[in-house]
């Protein structure tokens, strides 16, 4: 299942906390070789996980992390405008209906389905947020698998070559898109709307406590 949650309420989750900051790690520092700095703990953290992000997070049957990304609004600091500009041109992207996703990362093993999964709660949560886009950086593996998931961004501009290169691009967020991964996955668009209340519908708890 998915869960949504923002950096401040992490410490009530301590299991997927370690196994998400160590997962990611293992695949920015261990495997991808990015140029990125672990902690005493062995965690892959940096100073945006310090701005309150929130995190969609698949969390398994063992209760620890299958994969992962982490959100900011774009009206406040971000990867893209302080690190990327080159990217867009020089254009800064600031807007209350664009937020920035960073951090894509799926646990060792992770069962398949987790990246559509991440992939359609993202876009779940644009749509309940009231948002109109999400804008990204990604490496060259990952417009494959964008293009099998069925949601592809749009490429704002783009550098270096072959598997060195990287890209900015947004996400148009809409029905349309949701129900597209829905078909492509298999998982029904329900589900991942009861994912979304399980995470943010106070009423939704007050009923299962009731129950």
């Amino acid at each position: 299942m998915i869960r949504f949650i923002y950096a401040d309420e992490l410490h009530k989750y301590p299991v997927l906390k370690e196994t998400m900051f160590r997962d990611r790690a293992a695949q920015f520092k261990h495997r991808l070789h990015w140029s990125v700095t672990l902690d005493e703990n062995g965690y892959e953290v940096d100073q945006y996980d310090a701005l309150n992000p929130l995190y969609t997070i698949w969390e398994d049957a063992n209760g620890r992390h299958g994969g992962s990304m982490r959100t900011l609004p774009t009206i406040g600091r971000t990867m893209v405008n302080e690190h990327f500009l080159d990217l867009t041109g020089g254009v800064e992207i600031a807007s209350p209906f664009i937020w920035e996703c960073t951090r894509f990362c799926l646990a060792p093993g992770a069962a398949p389905g987790v990246a559509a999964g991440l992939l359609m709660a993202g876009c779940e949560m644009g749509l309940r947020f009231g948002l109109e886009q999400a804008i990204g950086v990604f490496d060259a593996r990952m417009p494959r698998i964008y293009g099998r998931i069925g949601w592809k961004p749009d490429v704002i501009g783009s550098r270096g070559e072959g598997h060195d290169s990287i890209s900015v691009g947004l996400w148009n967020i809409s029905e349309q898109a949701r129900a597209e991964i829905s078909r492509r996955s298999g998982i029904p668009v329900s589900v991942v709307a009861r994912w979304f209340d399980r995470s943010f519908d106070t009423a939704f708890h007050d009923q299962a406590v009731a129950a």
